[in-house]
């Protein structure tokens, strides 16, 4: 994206690109497959192969260079290891984007420790059956869309600090209400809220790493900070399941399963107190005109 869009334009443009990756995921997939099983039990596997066919002509389609400045010659090439290490060891060295990281990576654990067992939430606390659970998950969607197209506008008005630190707080919020409720439109409504803030998380951190990050290391450091930021989801998921088997002898079913809702609000206002000092639009501001004026080493 760094090499299509100029830095201006990049949450815009992430927006965009998160948006209809959305949609057709959420809304256009779904829908098709059920049609394409109607017609034929294989015909989705054959559409989903020239599906690629046709991305890998519109990639090869793209005019340009595509080459990171500051590679090493042809030929001369580190080790894995290396790039690696390369890359972790300028994550650390950066305030901004190591703060970061260590929120996402806790609050993608927050949210799994949550949606482990957010089906028996809904069967068993909300009393909704399989037909209805499938519209309540259409909240995410809704959000997320929403989200994708008005992520960039939100980030000018209020800020880019302003509103990660907002988001972290709205999803703490939305937790704490869906463990407090057992209206299922209440629920609808937090899932439309929480999805809206995480994609204006992830187009405004998104756009971000990839103006700050210089282009020779984009894919090194990204790719630590989203092993990461995924690694602990399944951990994430694991703690849900024993926070629910650790609390329902002691204080019964139903508030085992709000449980998990009520230490994810916690956590994240742990992490609300633990981004202000750093994750505001003044440091945003530092980092990238650091990043501009083409600084060979990541601040302190």
């Amino acid at each position: 994206m760094p090499a299509l869009v100029d830095r201006s334009h990049l949450e815009r443009a992430n927006g965009r690109l998160w948006g209809a990756e959305m949609v057709m995921n959420s809304f256009v997939g779904p829908p098709l497959g059920g049609l394409l099983i109607g017609v034929a039990f294989a015909l989705p596997f054959f559409v989903d192969a020239a599906t690629f066919a046709v991305s890998a002509v519109l990639v090869a389609s793209l005019g340009g260079t595509f080459r990171a400045t500051g590679e090493p010659p042809a030929g001369v090439r580190p080790s894995y290891r290396a790039d690696i290490l390369e890359g972790l060891r300028w994550l650390w060295r950066h305030r901004l984007l190591r703060t970061m990281a260590i929120i996402l990576g806790v609050m993608n654990a927050v949210v799994m420790m949550a949606l482990s067992t957010y089906v028996l939430f809904v069967q068993e606390i909300l009393g909704l059956e399989a037909a209805s659970f499938g519209v309540l998950l259409s909240a995410g969607a809704v959000g997320g869309a929403v989200g994708s197209v008005s992520a960039s506008r939100v980030s000018r008005r209020v800020g880019q600090g302003a509103s990660l630190i907002t988001a972290i707080a709205v999803s703490g919020a939305t937790l704490f209400v869906t463990g407090l409720t057992s209206s299922a439109p209440v629920v609808w409504a937090m899932f439309v809220l929480s999805s809206f803030v995480a994609v204006l998380w992830n187009v405004i951190t998104v756009s971000l790493r990839q103006t700050i990050i210089p282009d020779r290391l984009l894919g090194r450091v990204n790719s630590v900070y989203r092993f990461f930021a995924w690694g602990m989801m399944p951990v994430g998921s694991v703690a849900g399941g024993v926070i629910v088997a650790v609390t329902e002898p002691l204080a019964g079913r139903a508030t085992a399963l709000r449980a998990p809702f009520f230490l994810g609000a916690l956590v994240f206002l742990a992490l609300f107190l633990y981004a202000l000092p750093t994750l505001n639009t003044a440091r945003v501001r530092e980092a990238m005109a650091a990043a501009e004026s083409e600084t060979p080493t990541a601040p302190a």
